[in-house]
């Protein structure tokens, strides 16, 4: 039952950093290229569809368990320490006040993929053609 707790302890905190990076993307004091990196991490963890399909046991939470963090890692670095608590401080409060929604990303997260699922479609086709 540990095992569960520490799990669920961690995916609870990588929800609070991946919160937090998206408060730091709206600072101005982020630099672009962190901003952007920011947007495909976040877009990343919110999208519906990912890189990997969650129901490939094993493989499908791989990219959830390495990727993702890893991502954070990387950009937490980038970004000034102090800037990095006060966006803490202010996803904290948001996300006790309420569960946050940006209905906005979430369908440009998911225009984007299925544009890409379009693409790979038309490729495929294209090449039975030939």
């Amino acid at each position: 039952m540990k095992f569960m707790e520490k799990i669920k302890q961690r995916v609870k905190q990588l929800r609070n950093e991946t919160y937090t990076l998206y408060i730091a993307c709206k600072d101005p004091r982020v630099p672009l290229h962190v901003k952007i990196l920011i947007s495909l991490i976040v877009g990343y963890v919110f999208s519906p569809i990912d890189l990997i399909p969650d129901f490939i046991p094993i493989l499908g939470q791989v990219d959830d368990l390495i990727l993702i963090p890893l991502g954070i890692a990387i950009v937490r670095k980038m970004i000034p320490q102090a800037i990095l608590d006060e966006c803490r401080l202010k996803s904290k409060e948001i996300l006790d006040q309420e569960k946050p929604k940006n209905w906005t990303t979430s369908i440009i997260v998911t225009l984007i993929w299925l544009l890409i699922i379009l693409v790979i479609v038309i490729v495929i086709i294209r090449v039975v053609k030939v």
